[in-house]
């Protein structure tokens, strides 16, 4: 089975970064990108993981920008945090647009055009000390193309440090999906359609009288 898997750097974070002229934060980041074949199209998931000194809040989410060919009905989340069943992936919800939702203060290439995908958290507040492994689940979606191109990640989070309104933004470099539907094949015209229903009979008559005039 194909298993294409990406591994998000430090680097990839620091150049996310200086390109938007932003410091670098601690953030929630894809610290993997994974695409399966699946049903003849492709399942992408997006590891994340809830860095150190972090929590994450009910109203919490995050996005992806510019997923290419997205499957209707195919977001969700996979061995979502803490107990690893769906109780746990209850606790995200799963929406499409096509421009952001975006966290203030942050500016990724937002195609118009193409979807993108949001998670948000909905569940009772996590915190770095809680995920033993750090990992809030793998966040699933399917496309119709597995070729990958540069996109962007964003995310809105809050910090360990007792306000709880002290929010963190951040952006990160990540990977999307990228490829053309063929245009469908052209319908015939109703005239069109007239002249091979009229035709058709014709046809077959000229057949008949030929077969006819060989016996005689």
């Amino acid at each position: 089975m194909l298993r294409r898997t990406w591994i998000m750097s430090m680097l990839a974070a620091g150049l996310a970064a200086l390109a938007m002229d932003a410091p670098a934060r601690a953030g929630l980041i894809p610290v993997s990108v994974t695409v399966q074949p699946e049903s003849g199209n492709f399942r992408w998931t997006y590891n994340v993981p809830l860095p150190t000194g972090m929590k994450l809040q009910s109203g919490d989410y995050f996005t992806v920008y510019d997923f290419a060919g997205y499957v209707k009905g195919t977001g969700g989340v996979l061995s979502a945090y803490p107990d690893l069943g769906p109780a746990s992936a209850a606790n995200w919800t799963f929406s499409t647009s096509k421009v952001g939702p975006t966290p203030d203060r942050v500016s990724p290439t937002d195609d118009p055009n193409i979807d993108n995908l949001t998670w948000k958290y909905t569940g009772p507040t996590i915190t770095s000390a809680d995920t033993l492994t750090q990992t809030l689940g793998n966040f699933v979606a399917t496309s119709l193309f597995q070729d990958t191109t540069p996109s962007w990640f964003t995310a809105t989070t809050h910090t360990q440090n007792g306000n709880p309104a002290n929010t963190d933004n951040n952006i990160i470099a990540t990977l999307s999906p990228t490829g053309e539907v063929g245009p469908p094949p052209p319908v015939p015209e109703p005239a069109t359609l007239a002249l091979l229903g009229i035709g058709l009979p014709l046809v077959g008559g000229a057949r008949w009288f030929r077969r006819k005039k060989v016996a005689a």
